[in-house]
């Protein structure tokens, strides 16, 4: 197992071909799916052939960025992903910071620890500058996580997606939340 991170609770590993079985069961989820394609069932042969391979890629292509397996460390139950990586448009020193957490993990901190983690890292050991986070207008629970993390409010807009794939609340928009080194380096305690 090649560990990225440990938190107090959670170790964030690369994932493996052997976690498409876990990826399906985090994905066929419509909880977990709800704000990302409207709880539509997982297709376990994208997950295989798209979704996994691209995962692995990033790990040799983008040293310290990547999709981050979560696994809880008392239990060694896998609770979802984290991912920290710049967006094909943005520069390399500031990437988005994202998660997806099966729903039993839902409210007991762990979105907030392991993006916590991420920012220390990114700002302390890759050189990041800014980081980006993004969610859906409605998204209540995950904009919190991002104002607990000290990211600030950027702007709502909107983009168009197939009837299929709109998610319920789409006609609210998208939310974009940021923070810049200086700023996460200002809440840090002395």
């Amino acid at each position: 197992m090649h560990v990225f991170l440990e938190t107090e609770r959670l170790i964030l590993r690369r994932f493996t071909e052997n976690d498409a079985d876990a990826l399906f069961e985090l994905y066929d989820d419509p909880a977990v799916m709800k704000y990302l394609n409207g709880g539509r069932p997982a297709d376990r042969t994208e997950i295989v052939t798209s979704d996994l391979p691209a995962f692995l890629g990033y790990y040799e292509r983008f040293p310290g960025y990547g999709f981050w397996a979560a696994v809880e460390k008392s239990t060694g139950d896998f609770l979802g992903w984290f991912h920290f990586r710049p967006r094909p448009q943005d520069p390399p020193d500031e990437p988005e910071l994202g998660y997806r957490l099966h729903r039993e993990a839902w409210g007991k901190g762990y979105g907030t620890e392991g993006s916590a983690a991420l920012l220390a890292k990114g700002f302390t050991e890759l050189g990041v500058r800014r980081v980006t986070a993004f969610t859906m207008t409605v998204n209540k629970r995950s904009r919190r996580v991002m104002e607990k993390l000290g990211m600030r409010f950027v702007r709502t807009y909107f983009e168009e997606f197939p009837e299929h794939e709109r998610a319920p609340g789409s006609e609210h928009g998208e939310v974009e939340y940021a923070i810049t080194r200086e700023e996460w380096l200002a809440r840090r305690p002395d």
